[in-house]
């Protein structure tokens, strides 16, 4: 375990894949370890074992209580940049003494300030405190930065391979898309290499901002070494109430998730269905809906149990009949781009209700592989939940098919084969 400033590894390292050169990338994270971003994991161990050396820069500390397993077997050292600047003033001021002399601080500064003039807050004046830590501590062996998410991490990632000249590339999901203004789309893709997003109306909307040719669509898919087969259900049909039937939903206690509307619609269930509700995840509302469940007189059928580690979450998806996901746009744009757990959720034949936004039917197809109701509209909702409670050969058909797609065309192999391609990687395998 390393012990230098601000970084440790999860796992003593490890060699690469025998026969493969060492390509150095430094990934930018927002966070590390979190149990939201299982895919971030995912895809950091599966390019390790094809042979990629990756330092894991985080901005933040982690903040949860626990760690997937994925985490455990990565053998990356982590970075930890100064999360707030006043908290760490030596090394912050360590990094600004040698970097301004650089040749490249000028036009890095002048970048930012333009930055800040458009968008004057403390994280901008934060971000740029973290790019030039990052630059200053980063080792040469790194030979460029891979931001995931296009807004805070792409901001760092930006301004530090600005000073260190090195290229700059992105993975962009989600809130990072819809969130930041237009400009900083636009400049961001012209000042990255090449960039990849996680689901095609992502790839369509930021191909419309800049160069189409730089921007693939890469989806994260699964890993289905850790999913076993799918479990035999017993056909529960709410009709016993000694028996309920098990609803399942995963997801942050966020807007965008709409868990609120989830209870809305439980509490318009027929009274002479018998159901049981579980929450899985953690996040800023978590307080106000159990206080919302509390109001609609259900609460007594409501388990909350908090942000999980993967193979929790996976035996939660086997427990239970039916997954509901009532994703929707926030009043801040705010959105789900193709949510991992509806891909979860399938790979165990769990049959899933989810809406209509944003990335979701690129994955459900309505009344084949699933059931998609409009966002934010509990009457639909409500039937919906009824219709497979009461039909459990409904929902023994939606959850074969939705396993069998998900199988065939979300696996996580096809996504990493595409990013090796992007990293250099398999070129360097070819040429040994």
């Amino acid at each position: 375990m390393s012990t230098s400033e601000g970084s440790h590894s999860l796992k003593a390292p490890g060699l690469n894949s025998p026969g493969l050169k060492s390509i150095g990338v430094a990934f930018v994270l927002k966070g590390y370890p979190r149990l939201s971003e299982t895919f971030i994991a995912q895809e950091i161990l599966a390019l390790e074992q094809r042979g990629l050396d990756i330092l894991i820069v985080s901005l933040r500390k982690p903040t949860d209580g626990a760690v997937h397993p994925v985490h455990r077997e990565i053998d990356a050292r982590v970075l930890y940049v100064p999360e707030y600047l006043y908290r760490e003033p030596l090394r912050v001021w360590r990094a600004y003494r040698a970097v301004r002399r650089w040749p490249t601080y000028r036009a890095v500064r002048r970048q930012w300030l333009r930055d800040l003039r458009r968008d004057f807050t403390p994280n901008r004046v934060r971000r740029f405190g973290q790019a030039l830590v990052l630059a200053f501590e980063l080792d040469n062996k790194y030979e460029r930065l891979h931001a995931h998410f296009l807004h805070t991490p792409g901001s760092v990632a930006r301004c530090a391979a600005g000073l260190r000249q090195l290229p700059m590339t992105i993975s962009a999901h989600a809130k990072d898309i819809w969130t930041i203004p237009e400009w900083e789309k636009r400049e961001k893709i012209a000042a990255a290499e090449w960039l990849v997003t996680c689901s095609a109306i992502n790839r369509d909307h930021l191909a419309g901002l800049g160069d189409a040719g730089k921007i693939e669509l890469v989806y994260h898919g699964l890993d289905f070494q850790r999913f076993p087969a799918a479990p035999d259900r017993p056909q529960r049909d709410g009709i016993n109430a000694d028996d309920p039937i098990n609803i399942l939903s995963v997801g942050r206690a966020v807007e965008k998730k709409g868990i609120d509307d989830v209870l809305k619609a439980l509490s318009k269930l027929p009274n002479d269905i018998h159901w049981r509700f579980v929450h899985v995840g953690g996040g800023e509302l978590l307080g106000s809906l159990k206080n919302q469940a509390e109001g609609l007189g259900i609460s007594d059928r409501v388990t909350w149990r908090g942000a999980l580690p993967q193979e929790a979450v996976i035996e939660e998806y086997r427990r239970a009949d039916l997954f509901v996901l009532a994703s929707r746009i926030a009043q801040s744009g705010d959105r789900d781009g193709l949510p991992n757990v509806l891909m979860e959720a399938q790979s165990q034949s769990l049959a899933c209700i989810a809406t209509n936004v944003s990335a979701i039917p690129e994955l459900i197809t309505h009344n084949e592989t699933g059931v998609l109701v409009p966002p934010s509209d509990g009457h639909a909702l409500a039937n919906a939940i009824t219709e497979m409670i009461l039909d459990p050969d409904l929902r023994a058909r939606f959850g074969a098919a939705g396993n069998d797609r998900v199988r065939a065309e979300f696996s996580m192999t096809a996504g990493i084969d595409q990013l090796a391609d992007r990293f250099g990687l398999s070129a360097r395998a070819a040429a040994e």
